[in-house]
């Protein structure tokens, strides 16, 4: 008979510890160690007989996955084409932030065209749910609603009937097993409600959509390994005060990963934004100084977005660095570089950075624009109307080539711009936007300001 033995488990990371502690010695977290008792496991189990494992030639033809469209274009595309029978599919993001209304559109939607969904809550009740679609104007017979938290009880009423082909677990921590002595939501929960959930998903052949809660730090609260057991893993960014929602793939086992899907939340739920760059442009008036447009990618789709930047004086020993939706190391970075290359002063100025309309840019290639905008708000110069620019800045000042240029330039191309700066690249067929090369940082500031501009920010 398996013994019992009680270990301590961290719910940041789930590390186990043979004792209590204040801290955790795998993540560092304090506070975070629970009790929770286990069996080992008895000797011999590896040692019987098992059955043979059949192999296949890796070159042996398959069928692609059969899916399933949500209905909703934006979903679609992040989730690789549409839903896979038999995946799961883990959301997370913060309170609020629109997961749950999310996913009771994309029931509604998916029943309105003939396929039945469950939906079933563990935070709310079936009144505040159906409340919930009806302040939304949503409605539908096909949609089965349910509150519960016993995963036995959800897994005998699931596989004993008529299995819906898309479920959805209104939160994964709330779920909980009755054989376990531990609390809902701790690491032992999570990891054996999801391993039941996904097992019955994988038997049916049903759609399964999980909830799952963040830490203050934005990763998928419990153990790291419930990201490992699903297909799928999905992160909705996005800032409360804000209209604008990210959906962005981390993980997808039937589809590309980076995959972002924009949705602006209204009085009527998420809407689809089927062209962000044109919306992210679309408060833009009179060229003012500090504020530069960069063409990016999000995966296989272009993004146009304005990078902002404010230079102001300082009187302190250590000026101010903020920055807004980019990477602080790369912007101290992209400072020394203009400083040391081309003999720009920022040490003793504050410099402000945002990127508007709440996304956050992670590539590389927007240093160039990054750079253009720094020195377009140190000098109060305006940079050209309707210019666009890319390109990634190395330590000795050279502009680097970046991946998917043309995509970028067509983009741009289509919104209109009239002017691009580039880092040195071949010709592209088919393109009538006027295209600058640059080959340094030196040359961009030279190109946008002039020697005489240039001169005016140099401190002896």
């Amino acid at each position: 008979m398996a013994k019992s033995t009680t270990q301590y488990i961290c719910q940041s990371c789930g590390t186990i510890h043979p004792k209590w502690g204040g801290q955790c010695d795998g993540c560092g977290s304090w506070n975070t160690l629970v009790a929770e008792s286990s069996e080992a496991t008895p000797k011999g189990l590896t040692t019987g007989k098992g059955k043979k494992v059949d192999f296949v030639a890796l070159d042996e033809s398959a069928e692609d996955a059969a899916r399933t469209a949500t209905h909703i274009g934006e979903l679609d595309r992040v989730l690789g084409g549409g839903m896979v029978a038999g995946s799961a599919i883990l959301i997370g993001g913060d309170p609020g932030i629109g997961k749950s209304t999310l996913l009771l559109q994309t029931v509604i939607k998916v029943a309105q065209n003939g396929l039945q969904c469950a939906y079933i809550s563990g935070e709310e009740s079936v009144a505040q749910v159906s409340l919930r679609a009806r302040r939304l104007g949503l409605a539908s017979q096909n949609v089965l609603l349910a509150s519960a938290t016993s995963v036995r009880d959800i897994v005998a009423t699931l596989d004993g009937m008529s299995a819906p082909k898309i479920v959805i677990i209104d939160s994964i921590q709330t779920m909980y097993i009755d054989n376990l002595d531990a609390a809902p939501g701790t690491v032992s929960q999570v990891r054996a409600a999801s391993h039941e959930l996904i097992k019955l998903a994988k038997k049916r052949g049903l759609t399964l959509f999980l909830v799952g809660h963040v830490t203050k730090d934005g990763q998928i609260a419990g153990p790291r390994v419930l990201e490992h057991m699903v297909d799928t893993v999905l992160y909705f960014e996005g800032e409360r005060g804000h209209q604008f929602r990210i959906l962005r793939a981390v993980k997808n086992r039937f589809g590309g990963t980076d995959e972002i899907g924009v949705f602006e939340m209204s009085d009527l739920g998420l809407a689809e934004v089927p062209n962000p760059s044109a919306l992210f442009l679309s408060n833009r008036q009179q060229p003012i100084s500090g504020a530069c447009v960069f063409a990016g990618m999000e995966g296989s789709r272009p993004l146009l977005v304005e990078i902002q930047a404010l230079v102001a004086p300082s009187y302190m020993s250590s000026p101010r660095r903020a920055v807004v939706g980019w990477d602080a190391n790369r912007l101290a970075m992209i400072l020394a570089v203009l400083e040391t290359r081309c003999n720009i002063r920022f040490s003793d100025k504050e410099v402000y950075l945002n990127v508007a309309g709440g996304i956050r840019v992670g590539e590389p290639a927007a240093d160039m624009a990054v750079a253009a905008a720094l020195m377009s708000a140190l000098y109060d110069v305006a940079l050209p109307q309707a210019s666009v620019m890319f390109g990634e800045i190395g330590l000795s000042g050279e502009i680097r080539g970046v991946a998917r240029m043309e995509a970028r330039l067509k983009e741009a191309e289509k919104l209109g711009f009239s002017r691009a700066y580039t880092p040195p690249a071949k010709p592209f067929k088919g393109l009538t936007l006027p295209i600058k090369a640059v080959e340094t940082v030196a040359d961009l500031a030279r190109e946008l300001f002039g020697a005489p501009a240039r001169k005016k920010a140099v401190s002896v």
